[in-house]
C-alpha cells in the first residue's frame, strides 16, 4: 500500500506542473491588460503606471514571468491581487472553508440518495419504483444548477419565506442560534448540488448493483439462508463499492464547476464567487491561485479514490 501511495504522489507532481504551465500560458496570452482598471484612475501618472508594470514584471518574457511566479508559489507567496491589493493566499484561505463545507455536505447527501434509490431500483428492476426513480433521476440530472437554484429561491424564499435567499457570513445570532441560521442558509445550496450529483449517480449505482446482484456468489450467499440486508451489504455493495467510488471521485471537476454556479446564485462567499469576480476584473494572480487550488482539490480527490480503491481491492494496490 505504501508503494502504491508513493507511485500516485510521484504522478501528481508532473500533473501539477503541467496544469500550472497551461493555466499561466492561457491567462498570460489572454487579451486585456491586468492593470487596465487601476490604470484608468486619473490619480495615477504615467511614471507610476510604468513603475507598477515593472514591479509586477508584466513586460518581461512569458517564460521569465512563469519561472518567477512558480518560484514564488513554491516559497508560499501566491502574489497580490491587482484589485484589492490583498494577498491571494489570504483571500483563498478566508473563503475555501465555506466552499469545502458546501461541497462536502452535498457529496454526502448525493451519495446517500444514489445508494438508496439506485440499490432499491436494482433489487426491483422494471418495477414502478424503478421507472419513477429513473424518470426523476433523468429530470434531476438534466436540469442545470442555476435553474434548480432559482426555482428553490422562488418557492422557499420568495413565496413561502421559509429559507434565506442570500448566504450571509456575518450572522448576528450567537450560540445555537448561529448554528441554526447557518444550517438554514446552507439547505438550498446543498440541495441544489445534491440533486444534480445524486440524480446522475443513481443510474450508475443501479447498473453496477444490477450486474453484481446476478453473480454466482450472491446467489450462493442467498442459498445459505443469509438475510437479504446482509447479502446486500457484505456481498453486493462491498463488491460494487470500488466502481462507485471511482465514479464519484472522477466526477469531482463537475462538482466544483457546479459549486461555482451555485455560489453565484446564493451569493456564497466561497472561492467560486471569488474566481468569478477575479475573471470580471481581469485579476490574474487571483484567477491563477483559485484555478490552481481547484486543480489541487481535483487531484487530491483522485488520489483519495486510488487509495480507497486499493484498500477495497488489494489487486489494484499490487499493480
Amino acid at each position: 500500500m505504501r508503494r502504491h501511495l508513493i507511485r500516485r504522489l510521484v504522478l501528481i507532481l508532473p500533473s501539477l506542473l503541467g496544469i500550472a504551465t497551461v493555466l499561466y500560458a492561457v491567462l498570460a496570452l489572454a487579451p486585456g491588460d491586468p492593470l487596465a482598471e487601476a490604470a484608468a484612475s486619473p490619480d495615477l501618472t504615467p511614471e507610476v503606471r510604468m513603475h507598477m508594470r515593472a514591479a509586477l514584471a508584466l513586460d518581461d518574457a512569458l517564460a521569465s514571468r512563469f519561472a518567477h511566479w512558480l518560484g514564488a508559489m513554491l516559497r508560499g507567496d501566491w502574489g497580490t491581487s491587482f484589485v484589492s491589493h490583498l494577498s491571494v493566499s489570504a483571500l483563498i484561505r478566508d473563503r475555501i472553508g465555506v466552499t469545502l463545507a458546501i461541497v462536502g455536505a452535498s457529496q454526502v447527501f448525493a451519495l446517500l440518495i444514489a445508494l438508496s434509490v439506485g440499490t432499491l431500483s436494482a433489487i426491483r428492476p422494471y418495477s414502478w419504483f424503478d421507472r419513477i426513480a429513473s424518470v426523476v433521476a433523468l429530470a434531476g440530472f438534466s436540469l442545470p444548477t442555476f435553474f434548480t437554484g432559482t426555482l428553490l429561491i422562488l418557492v422557499f424564499s420568495i413565496k413561502l419565506h421559509w429559507l434565506p435567499m442570500v448566504y450571509r457570513s456575518d450572522l448576528e445570532a450567537q450560540g445555537w442560534g448561529s448554528v441554526v441560521d447557518s444550517l438554514r442558509q446552507a439547505i438550498m445550496p446543498v440541495t441544489v448540488l445534491s440533486i444534480f450529483q445524486g440524480a446522475g449517480w443513481v443510474r450508475y449505482v443501479r447498473s453496477t448493483v444490477l450486474d453484481v446482484v446476478r453473480l454466482d456468489y450472491v446467489t450462493t450467499a442467498r442459498s445459505k439462508g443469509l438475510p437479504e440486508h446482509k447479502v446486500m451489504i457484505r456481498h453486493v455493495l462491498r463488491n460494487a463499492a470500488p466502481v462507485l467510488l471511482t465514479l464519484v471521485m472522477v466526477q469531482m471537476p463537475a462538482v466544483f464547476g457546479g459549486a461555482i454556479v451555485t455560489e453565484q446564485i446564493f451569493r456564497i462567499p466561497g472561492i467560486g464567487s471569488l474566481l468569478i469576480m477575479a475573471i470580471m476584473r481581469n485579476d490574474m494572480p487571483v484567477i491563477m491561485g483559485v484555478t490552481f487550488i481547484f486543480a489541487i482539490l481535483v487531484l487530491a480527490s483522485n488520489l483519495i479514490a486510488d487509495l480507497l480503491h486499493g484498500a477495497l481491492d488489494p489487486r489494484v494496490a499490487s499493480l
